[in-house]
């Protein structure tokens, strides 16, 4: 057993024991804390298949961008645990169905893959993991893949916007237009009035009258 092989089983068991305790824990952010270290995980098997690029986008992306938004959302919100898992346990043989036929699924999977045995390896296989490769396949063969995807993901944080920006009555809105349209006489009103001697000034007695509104 190489040493590779041990460090791909360290990786394995941590990254299984960690998305175990992902769905096991009572607190939403540990849980969020334990997919965090099963991501890292995940990432050094990548480097170990010598897929550096997308190990470091999946640190960066999703550790580093994804999953810190989602702890400051779960630490603003305060949720309440206990008021979620009530009825948990009447979806567990809905959940054990739907979870013993994802496990043959991917066990049929990889049995087939094992079964193939010695199969000769493509040549872009080995080259899969440099960054340059993976750049030129991009912007060159699936360019076109590439350019439609970045086109749903816009179309995607337009709607996600418009969506948030609509008018509520329990709510102020802002509307950014008005704002840029806005002119100095709009906001602002010059008077212009005649100084005032203090010497002159007499001192009188102030009446306050009150009226009624009609």
């Amino acid at each position: 057993m190489t040493f590779t092989t041990v460090l791909f089983y360290v990786f394995a068991a941590i990254m299984i024991a960690s998305a175990a305790r992902v769905i096991t824990a009572r607190n939403p952010v540990t849980a969020a804390l334990f997919l965090v270290l099963a991501f890292f995980q995940a990432g050094g098997i990548w480097l170990l298949l010598k897929a550096e690029f997308l190990a470091i986008v999946l640190v960066l992306v999703y550790v580093g961008a994804v999953m810190v938004l989602f702890l400051f959302v779960v630490m603003m919100l305060d949720i309440d645990t206990d008021k979620m898992r009530e009825g948990f346990w009447n979806y567990l043989p809905v959940a054990s169905i739907v979870g013993g036929i994802i496990v043959l699924e991917m066990a049929s999977v990889l049995w087939r893959s094992f079964g193939v045995g010695d199969a000769p390896v493509p040549e872009a296989a080995n080259t899969i993991g440099s960054t340059k490769a993976l750049g030129l396949l991009i912007y060159t063969k699936y360019i076109y893949a590439f350019e439609i995807a970045a086109v749903i993901l816009l179309l995607a944080i337009v709607a996600a916007v418009a969506l948030t920006l609509r008018k509520r009555k329990d709510q102020k809105y802002f509307d950014p237009g008005e704002a840029v349209r806005v002119k100095r006489n709009d906001r602002l009103r010059i008077v212009k009035m005649d100084a005032v001697k203090m010497d002159a000034v007499k001192p009188q007695s102030a009446i306050v009258e009150t009226k009624e509104a009609p």
